[in-house]
Order: structure tokens, then C-alpha cells, then sequence
């Protein structure tokens, strides 16, 4: 590996310790993806397989309803108090929401009840996970070594891939070596289990953590109200991040968490090789992301954006048109590899350059809040797929709304970027000039 993409053993340590709880959080989402049929069965027991289906989906949905919530309130306060202190509060809410999931009985033992609290549980999370990725992502872009941001920023969306490829293997486990009703019974609860066991290992390395210089440097740290006056004085820059962000969103939970419930219910291939498909989807990432991070510092953030959104868009719909006309595990492997790269491609360089656009003084509330309310709507990809499908009878109909998603990012990067490809000033109020380094 060159230097460009070897960082120091410190800052090595330092991305690990940050990036375990955005690790716990999409572990934990990734979960209620593959295992929503049996999810539905436990809480949501109605009329029909899709009806069930539909409400556990909805719900997995919800949790996103209350990210801008936990963007502004979490965001605000780690760029109050620092993203050291910021993000230990942000992982207690995770970690209290995936333990109520994990071990609430089910609709047949305490009735309603069970749903209302597996709900209460994903609003828990929602609210963790507004603030979480935006502390993670400006933090890794705070401690980044000069020309190399784009490379650090990168871990925030690699650590998502880990927890893909960690639910993948451990769904994969239980799915091999336990029987369907065992499974179905509870068997679907190991993983989350496991998640709940490796919470009290990520509070002590985040314990650990030294705050970033640059938060240290910073001579004003603004209130709850005087974030929320400067975001919305930066409205269009929000929005336009935000549309950045419906690309990620909606590529990203399409072909991972959606993944083995396409597989087994449109494709009717096993579960146990839907979910290899996806741990090989989060290697791939895994191997992508910091690529082209890295080559994101070297060539501009404008390019990379606007190249792979229009590969989205041409290529989406036909992958998945080719792969429905003839299903098989060869074909899956090709398509979702095929849109984990252009997922990759694109995420490598949107990841930073939502860093980069936001003021200095709400660079955590301002990223979190464009990336919640993208994942408001990315979120319901795997309600909205299944929808999309049931309605039209085109079980390639995923594909129109991944290039949807597309089509937002490739607005959102032509107006967010000059001729040049440097960012250019949207705001409304004074501020920074957008594109100006984390620190300066």
C-alpha cells in the first residue's frame, strides 16, 4: 500500500477507537434488514406475509423519522461540548436502543406492548445515529494528515462495511448451523446478542479518545440556538447536501440491508448465500472506499461525484433487469459487486466533501442534519423497493429508485461545485467560504 494510503499507527488506533460505534450502530441495522421477515413474524403478526413484512419495514423506517432531531439536538451539543464527550453520548443511546430490540418478548407473550417498545427502541436509535455518523466523519477529518482527508474520511463509511461484513458472517453462522424453525423461533436473536455483548468494549476505547485539535482551537463553540440560526441561514448549503446524500442513502441500503430479503423473496435463492453475497458487498466496499478517498484528494471531490452518479443512473436498472431475466447466486454476485463499486466510487468522495461544505463553527450539526434528512428518505430503500415491486410486477424496480437517488446527487454536485470543481458559497448568511480546509 503507498503512503497515500498508510496512515501512522497513532492515528491508525485513533480511527478504530472513533469509528467502533458508527460500527455498532449500522451492525445493528443491518440486523433488522436481514432478519425482517422473522422480525415481522415476532412483533408484527397481521393478516399477510407482506402485510407483516410491510409494518416491520416501516418501522426499521422510522428510526430514521427522528435522525434530523438527533442531528440538530446531538449535532449541536458535540459542537458545543467536542466530539469526544459528543460521541460517548451518542453510543449510550444506541447502545440502550439495540438491547431493548435485542431481548423484548414477543407479540404472542406480552401483546402490544412488544411492538410499541421494539418502535421505542428504533427512535432511540434514529436519535443516536443523527448525530453519530456526522461526529465520526468531521472527527476523522479533523485529525487527517495534510492532503489525505479524503483517505480518513473514508474509515467513517469503511467501518459500515466491517458491520456488514460482521451481520453478514454472523446471519450466515446461525443460518448454517441452526434449523429454519429454531431460526424463526429466536435463533434470529444471536446476532443481536453478540451486538449487545461488544457495547461495554466500545465504551472503554471511546473513553480513550483525545479530542481533535482543531475543536480545541476553536475560540467559540455555539449554543443550540445560535447552531440552529446558522443552519438555517445556510439552508441551500443543507440542501443540496442533503441531495448529496440521497446517492449514498438509497445505493448503500439497497445493496446491503436490503439484499437477503431481495434474495430470498424475489429471487428465491437461500438465505445462507443472500447473505454471503452481501459480506462479499462489504468487502467490496471495504476495498473501494478509501481508493477513492484517496483519489478524491488528488483529483478534486467534482469529478468523482459527478461521474459515478451518472454510472448509477445508466447502469442500475439494466443490472438488475439482467439479473431478475435469469436468477442465479453467479448473477447476484456480478450485479451487487458491480453497484458496490459505483456505491463506493461515488461515497469515497461525497463523505468528505460534506465535511468540507458546512461551516467551521456547526461542521457536526450541519453534515448531520443534510445526512438525516437524506436517510429520512434513503432509509425506507427497503420499503419503498418492496413496494415498488409489489405494485409494478417489475422485480427489477429497485434499480428506477437507486437512479432516482442518482439523479439527486448529480444536481446537488453541479450546484455545490464551479467549472473549476472548487465549491462555491450558497449560504445566506455570512459564514465561511465552503470548500475552505477543516481547521483553517
Amino acid at each position: 500500500m503507498s503512503d497515500a494510503l498508510r496512515p501512522s499507527r497513532s492515528k491508525a488506533a485513533m480511527v478504530f477507537r472513533v469509528a467502533s460505534g458508527n460500527f455498532l450502530e449500522f451492525y445493528d441495522f443491518f440486523l433488522y434488514g436481514f432478519y425482517a421477515r422473522h422480525i415481522a413474524a415476532t412483533f408484527f403478526p397481521v393478516g399477510s406475509e407482506f402485510a407483516s413484512l410491510m409494518l416491520a419495514l416501516v418501522v426499521f423506517g422510522a428510526g430514521f423519522l427522528v435522525r434530523p432531531i438527533g442531528a440538530v439536538v446531538l449535532g449541536a451539543y458535540i459542537d458545543k461540548v467536542g466530539r469526544r464527550k459528543g460521541l460517548i453520548v451518542s453510543l449510550g443511546f444506541l447502545a440502550t436502543g439495540t438491547v431493548l430490540v435485542a431481548f423484548m418478548p414477543s407479540y404472542a407473550s406480552i401483546g402490544p406492548v412488544a411492538p410499541a417498545l421494539v418502535v421505542a427502541g428504533r427512535l432511540l436509535q434514529g436519535l443516536s445515529a443523527g448525530g453519530e455518523p456526522g461526529g465520526v466523519a468531521v472527527y476523522l477529518s479533523e485529525i487527517a494528515s495534510p492532503g489525505k482527508r479524503g483517505f480518513y474520511v473514508a474509515w467513517q463509511s469503511g467501518s459500515q462495511q466491517v458491520a456488514t461484513v460482521a451481520a453478514g458472517l454472523t446471519g450466515f453462522a446461525v443460518n448454517t448451523l441452526m434449523a429454519p424453525s429454531d431460526i424463526a423461533a429466536w435463533g434470529w436473536r444471536i446476532p443481536f446478542f453478540i451486538g449487545c455483548l461488544v457495547v461495554p468494549f466500545i465504551f472503554m476505547i471511546r473513553r480513550s479518545l483525545q479530542e481533535t485539535e482543531v475543536f480545541t482551537a476553536q475560540r467559540h463553540h455555539p449554543s443550540l440556538t445560535q447552531s440552529i440560526a446558522t443552519l438555517a441561514g445556510n439552508w441551500r448549503t443543507v440542501g443540496l447536501g442533503m441531495m448529496m446524500v440521497v446517492t449514498t442513502t438509497v445505493s448503500f441500503y439497497t445493496i446491503t440491508t436490503y439484499t437477503p430479503t431481495f434474495g430470498v423473496r424475489e429471487l428465491h435463492l437461500s438465505t445462507a448465500n443472500s447473505l454471503m453475497v452481501t459480506c462479499c458487498i462489504g468487502l467490496s466496499n471495504l476495498f473501494w472506499l478509501p481508493i477513492w478517498g484517496a483519489i478524491s484528494d488528488r483529483v478534486g471531490r467534482k469529478p468523482i461525484l459527478v461521474a459515478f452518479t451518472v454510472l448509477m443512473i445508466l447502469t442500475a436498472y439494466p443490472s438488475l433487469s439482467w439479473l431478475v431475466a435469469r436468477p442465479s447466486l453467479g448473477r447476484m454476485f456480478l450485479v451487487e459487486l458491480w453497484l458496490s463499486f459505483v456505491y463506493a466510487g461515488y461515497n469515497g468522495a461525497m463523505t468528505v466533501a460534506l465535511t468540507e461544505i458546512v461551516p467551521a463553527a456547526v461542521r457536526v450539526s450541519g453534515f448531520s442534519l443534510a445526512y438525516s434528512l437524506a436517510t429520512t428518505l434513503g432509509g425506507f430503500s427497503l420499503a419503498i423497493s418492496t413496494g415498488l415491486i409489489e405494485m409494478t410486477g417489475d422485480k427489477a424496480a429497485p434499480g428506477l429508485w437507486m437512479s432516482a437517488g442518482a439523479v439527486c446527487g448529480l444536481i446537488a454536485a453541479l450546484g455545490l461545485y464551479g467549472r473549476r470543481g472548487d465549491a462555491v458559497y450558497v449560504g445566506t448568511a455570512p459564514g465561511p467560504r465552503l470548500g475552505k480546509p477543516v481547521g483553517s
